[in-house]
């Protein structure tokens, strides 16, 4: 079950094939030592407009923010009001509400700034947000910790809908609430069948996001539990052993037939390979990249997290927004900061020539919620 070239690469991160050698191994671990290929570089450098040093530089900086957060928070106490990472400063930031915290926040390395309202208020605002039901011309809401406030988004052409301005109406008086717009409304990224890209479900070509032990991670809209999925040459891999959307967008299929898991993310024969060695969350700020079937590697920032996305198909909570292009057939595929997992590709808006959008759900609670381990290296 081995084919060679680009067309040989199974979509995103979860199956080794012969193009998985000791040479793009290897190349996981140069340049940037244990924290990027040599391929994830290459992407930074063209979509973040980077030097090969200055990606380097950036990924140790995320590197080390990601590891303070949990110290910082604790420092920072009950005035706890969020954080994210400064890619000007290259430190992690952390707000508080209560001035004579801001000390001991210092004290551990990150920034300080101090503002009017605690993550444990914003997030309970956001909370009343997602018991209301919201038109489709507002795309999502999230908390926003630079802003301290909960930003709320409206597709730009639907801003004077009456419907639009009643929910901005209701939103406000739940707490505070920014309002910003945005170019198109979300949609999910599943594709119909194209010939040689995996993986399929009935007529719907999707990406596979990580591996797990005994199987991979994906989007729930890709497919429902129980439904068959094939590979790029048509045989049986596995079967939907869970799937939630809407409310979730998460899925995960066993893995047989033949077929194995690795822990890489393929970087499909344009870069080299990314190895996949723990999933620990990049705060708000770094840089991500994602690998799906259809646009392959791209790089962008993390804009927000537990954001809520109003699909068409209904409201997605507790998804993560980024700057990262996608397209059609890229759903359920890898993002990935540095060498940590991050979450399976959900939807978004815009494209790959002119630059759009996409949210994904965290690695880390679709691993908690079937009980799956990742599959690190």
């Amino acid at each position: 079950m081995v084919r060679t070239g680009l067309s040989a690469l199974l979509i995103i991160g979860t199956w080794a094939t012969a193009g998985l050698t000791q040479a793009s191994a290897a190349d996981a671990t140069s340049s940037a030592g244990p924290q990027a290929s040599a391929g994830l570089l290459t992407a930074m450098q063209r979509d973040l407009g980077l030097t090969k040093d200055q990606a380097v530089a950036r990924i140790t900086a995320e590197k080390a923010a990601t590891a303070l957060e949990g110290t910082a928070r604790s420092a920072a106490g009950t005035s706890f009001a969020g954080s994210w990472f400064d890619a000007g400063s290259g430190k992690l930031t952390v707000a508080v509400t209560d001035s004579s915290k801001a000390r001991a926040v210092r004290a551990t390395g990150a920034e300080a700034r101090v503002v009017d309202h605690t993550a444990r208020q914003l997030d309970a605002a956001k909370a009343r947000l997602d018991a209301l039901s919201a038109p489709t011309g507002v795309s999502s809401w999230h908390v926003d910790p630079r802003a301290n406030s909960v930003v709320v988004n409206v597709v730009a052409s639907e801003q004077g809908d009456n419907d639009v301005r009643a929910f901005l109406t209701k939103a406000r008086a739940l707490g505070p609430v920014t309002v910003k717009q945005t170019t198109e409304a979300p949609q999910t990224f599943a594709a119909g069948t194209v010939g040689g890209d995996p993986y399929y479900t009935g007529n719907v070509r999707c990406s596979i996001g990580f591996s797990v032990h005994g199987g991979f991670v994906t989007a729930g809209h890709c497919g429902q539990a129980g439904g068959a999925v094939r590979g790029w040459d048509g045989s049986a891999i596995g079967n939907f052993q869970g799937s939630s959307f809407p409310d979730n967008d998460y899925a995960w299929v066993n893995v047989g037939s033949g077929w194995w898991t690795v822990p890489v993310v393929l970087g499909w024969g344009t870069v080299s390979d990314q190895l996949v060695r723990g999933s620990n969350e990049a705060p708000i700020g770094a840089s991500i990249c994602r690998s799906g079937s259809t646009t392959h590697w791209h790089c962008g920032n993390v804009l927000a997290k537990n954001e809520t996305v109003n699909y068409s198909q209904g409201a997605v909570r507790q998804m993560t927004k980024t700057s990262v292009c996608a397209e059609p057939g890229d759903s359920g595929g890898s993002f990935i900061s540095g060498d940590q997992a991050q979450g399976v590709t959900s939807g978004g808006w815009g494209n790959c020539s002119s630059g759009g959008e996409t949210w994904h759900q965290p690695i880390n609670e679709i691993l908690n919620r079937y009980g799956l381990t990742l599959h690190t290296a």
